[in-house]
């Protein structure tokens, strides 16, 4: 028997976030998608999407990538079609890290960076980073596939003193 209920389909995540001042280092945000098996939904991710890269199905992709925050609107676009996700995978967590160049920087650092998560015309989420200011990377979502395969989304707004490697080792454990 089918679940009334309809679970998330296609989610976007969008990072907005203002340039350097001149003449300073570059602000760069990435955003990060890690999958987890239904086997070990806390355990290593199966892969991550980042920039330059997409699912190996297809189903996750990054849609637009800024090294700088020039533009209007929303600097880094991810898509994740969940619906289209094979069934050994029950866990999806997204999170935005900065890249460290030339300097440490944190998201009190970066001028108006924020978030928002969609599906279709329905926001799901929408924050600043203020909360996680003296953070170098932030998990913004988790994505639960229930037991009658229905995605739905917990927000997971934590932040981490972590470079893009360890924020890719650490962005799925348990935090209470």
């Amino acid at each position: 028997m089918s679940s009334l209920s309809k679970g998330l389909e296609k989610v976007q995540v969008m990072v907005r976030w203002d340039p350097s001042p001149l003449g300073a280092p570059a602000n760069d945000l990435d955003i990060v998608a890690a999958t987890y098996s239904a086997a070990d939904p806390y355990g290593e991710p199966r892969y991550l999407v980042h920039f330059d890269s997409r699912s190996p199905d297809g189903t996750i992709n990054l849609n637009r990538d800024s090294r700088t925050g020039q533009g209007l609107g929303y600097d880094e676009v991810m898509t994740l079609e969940l619906d289209r996700l094979a069934s050994e995978y029950a866990r999806v967590v997204v999170g935005v890290v900065i890249q460290q160049r030339e300097v440490r920087k944190t998201f009190g650092e970066v001028a108006n960076s924020g978030f928002r998560i969609v599906e279709g015309y329905v926001e799901l989420a929408k924050d600043d980073f203020a909360a996680v200011a003296g953070a170098t990377a932030a998990t913004v979502a988790e994505f639960v596939r229930d037991d009658s395969g229905e995605w739905a989304m917990r927000k997971a707004f934590r932040g981490f003193d972590a470079d893009p490697v360890a924020f890719a080792q650490v962005m799925g454990g348990r935090y209470s």
